[in-house]
């Protein structure tokens, strides 16, 4: 029988959880015994008692057993090294792993004979869909870019006719048309904003503009930029030089800038400078969801608020765990419509044929499967 943990997440600031009281009834539905940490569900509005109603066992956070028995270890930031420590060789450790460069991460993995899946890694193909963490969480992302935004901002988002005069409505430029990018455009048309949307790919332009924003059009390279796994690729300096030009006139004239370009596994791209950001006009937003990548605008500090030039730059690179309830939920049905497949009888067997599994699988009982991850 397998024996799956629900763990407190320790991380500052992390408000959500891996599992669900519904996630809890699904896996127990499949044979397996579930063990949630008391209250890991608490700062996501889920009780203890409506995991036990589901099924599940609420056990101690001082109690350290359970990790040396987990098949099964979901999670939404990776565990301390003192409790992945304490885990059985072959335990299969499942979640958001941060695995670029981490070789702390590698370490703990080898010298415990761990089996890991980073979600980072799962294939963008259609049959991911499901599994899709990044962009559940991508979708939760811009929404709340975009309220903060309005909350920050020192004019409405929409034209309003009044007894004193017109007010004009708010010009809203994004950056990057990803999953992040597209629900803060169509967030901030609900809000009756101007938007124009900037990305790397022509092939966005189309999205785009079926949402009602303008598409700010690409300079004219030699080498046109593209996308690889469903991310955008890294641009040349040269790329990136004209398109600074391009943004700072967009930028001069913005209200608010919803920055969303990143490069999985890389640096995201500085698209902001200091210059372009004394060009905006004294009381503009900029709000920087790639900010733990490094930042798309110069200055930016993970959950800062940063006044230069008159303009508020705002870090905001943990903005799903502000909606813990439906960023749970959504995380959740990730993981278990990812692994539900592989358990049968109560019994977890992953199939490292399976293009999905094979795709994430960081490594299989301490062999690490995906040393180029660690190496960037």
């Amino acid at each position: 029988m397998t024996k799956i943990l629900i763990p407190s997440e320790k991380s500052s600031g992390e408000k959500r959880v891996s599992a669900t009281p519904e996630a809890v009834k699904k896996l127990k539905s499949l044979g397996c015994d579930v063990y949630i940490e008391s209250s890991a569900g608490k700062l996501s509005g889920f009780s203890d008692l409506s995991y036990e109603e589901s099924g599940g066992t609420i056990i101690s956070n001082l109690d350290q057993k359970i990790w040396g028995e987990a098949d099964l270890i979901f999670c939404v930031q990776t565990p301390s090294e003192d409790n992945l420590t304490k885990l059985k060789k072959g335990a299969v450790l499942l979640g958001l792993l941060n695995p670029y460069g981490n070789k702390e991460l590698l370490k703990i993995i080898n010298s415990n004979k761990i089996s890991a899946l980073s979600l980072e890694l799962l294939p963008r193909i259609s049959r991911a869909q499901s599994s899709d963490v990044l962009s559940s969480q991508a979708n939760i992302a811009g929404y709340k870019a975009v309220l903060l935004a309005a909350s920050e901002l020192d004019r409405y988002f929409p034209m309003l006719m009044t007894a004193a005069g017109t007010v004009q409505p708010a010009k809203v430029v994004v950056l990057g048309g990803g999953v992040a990018g597209l629900q803060a455009v169509a967030t901030a048309k609900r809000l009756g904003a101007i938007v124009f949307v900037s990305d790397i790919r022509p092939a966005v332009k189309e999205q785009v503009e079926s949402l009602g924003a303008r598409f700010i059009e690409l300079p004219e390279v030699d080498e046109k930029p593209g996308e690889a796994g469903g991310y955008a690729k890294a641009v040349t300096p040269e790329f990136l030089s004209k398109q600074k030009a391009t943004l700072t006139k967009y930028l001069s004239e913005a209200d608010v800038a919803i920055c969303t370009a990143q490069v999985l596994g890389k640096k995201a791209p500085v698209l902001i400078d200091a210059p372009m950001i004394e060009k905006m006009r004294p009381g503009a937003v900029i709000i920087d969801l790639a900010v733990s990548q490094g930042g798309n605008c110069v200055g930016t500090k993970s959950n800062e608020t940063i006044i230069k030039d008159g303009v508020k730059l705002i870090g905001a690179g943990e903005l799903p765990s502000s909606v813990p309830y439906d960023a749970s939920s959504l995380y959740a049905k990730n993981l278990t419509s990812l692994i539900t497949p592989f358990i049968k009888d109560g019994v977890i067997k992953l199939d490292k044929e399976d293009e999905l599994i094979s795709g994430c699988l960081l490594s299989d009982e301490g062999v690490v499967l995906q040393n180029k991850v660690f190496e960037n």
